[in-house]
């Protein structure tokens, strides 16, 4: 899907238009292009037989950066080309079923008059704009980078849905960690660390695009919106401690796990050794008067004398224990 929408400060914001068209939207002077492309399957050729073309011999743009926008997936980042940006931003939704973090790359181009989106995933941020721009001129009004400025303020608002999702999920996992610990509770923690890490993984480097955008003289951002961008930076200054905040607490739950599960297992252990103990001395004074010391059966296997062959016998059950003693004692268990 490809869509084009268009500001004239004449007749106001309309959309409609065909790739066409879009020579024409860009030679009027005081105008806004907002060109977005969706396309949830990127092997589709349809759709790149209608942006590449565009993307290289309308808008002129330099073969690395078409390539990265049709073949290539990026962390977030920004490239200057003098006459516009490129810039990826990453958006972020928590899957309930998978109990997973979903990113979605949006591919931006920023120019002086016109704004350019490509993504291969639903953005809620991205049609909401649109339709914002579309109800209201004021949203278009300020220029490309303003209306790039709201969908990036839009994505970092909809981490915090994500963030609160994984929140309640650490609660239910301490929950079980006291009730009842199983595999599958130890499964949830490391599937719910690695969501942590991942979006980690976008954060950092998405925190230091909008620091760029706000800090760096870039021609095609009004020194006059840079400060908007400064507004979105904080906001993911703000995530990224909550995302630490959010390792510190799987990994709490993890610690929390392993000592519960050990606690568990050492309340088995003294069991099982308590059992053990009791039944000792019946096993002991059974297996001791068990041995036919004076019968006919020993004396034939034995030349010893019965009564020292019992004192033998007494004297090595006195001596092994003894020894055993002693060396528990010398490897210090005891």
């Amino acid at each position: 899907m490809l869509r084009i929408l268009h500001r004239n400060p004449e007749t106001g914001v309309s959309e409609g238009y065909t790739c066409a068209d879009v020579p024409r939207l860009l030679g009027k002077a005081g105008g806004l292009t907002w060109i977005d492309v969706f396309e949830p399957n990127p092997e589709h050729t349809d759709i790149h037989a209608q942006l590449e073309p565009l993307l290289k011999d309308v808008f002129k743009f330099h073969p690395l950066a078409i390539e990265d926008v049709l073949v290539e997936t990026h962390s977030p980042k920004v490239d200057d080309w003098d006459t516009y940006l490129y810039v990826v931003i990453h958006a972020v939704k928590w899957d309930t079923k998978l109990q997973d973090v979903d990113t979605a790359e949006l591919d931006v181009f920023l120019g002086a008059n016109y704004l350019i989106t490509c993504r291969t995933e639903d953005i809620p941020a991205v049609d909401k704009s649109w339709r914002l721009s579309l109800r209201d001129e004021r949203h278009s009004r300020r220029g490309a980078d303003f209306l790039l400025y709201e969908i990036a303020d839009l994505i970092a608002a909809d981490y915090m849905p994500c963030m609160d999702a994984m929140d309640e999920e650490i609660d239910r996992i301490e929950d079980q960690v006291f009730d009842r610990p199983t595999n599958a509770t130890l499964g949830r923690i490391f599937k719910l660390k690695s969501a942590v890490l991942n979006l980690r993984r976008v954060l950092s480097p998405q925190r230091e695009v909008m620091n760029r955008l706000a800090r760096d003289e870039h021609p095609i951002i009004d020194p006059k919106d840079r400060v908007y961008f400064r507004d979105v930076y904080d906001h993911l200054v703000r995530l990224v401690d909550l995302n630490e905040s959010l390792r510190d607490l799987v990994t709490g739950a993890l610690d929390t796990y392993l000592s519960v599960t050990a606690n568990r297992t050492n309340d088995v252990m003294k069991t099982l050794t308590i059992f053990t103990v009791l039944f000792s001395p019946i096993t002991a004074v059974t297996g001791f008067f068990g041995m036919n010391f004076f019968g006919e059966s020993i004396l034939i296997q034995s030349p010893l004398h019965p009564v020292l062959l019992f004192v033998t016998v007494v004297v090595l059950l006195s001596l092994v224990p003894a020894a055993l003693l002693l060396y528990i004692r010398k490897r210090g268990w005891w």
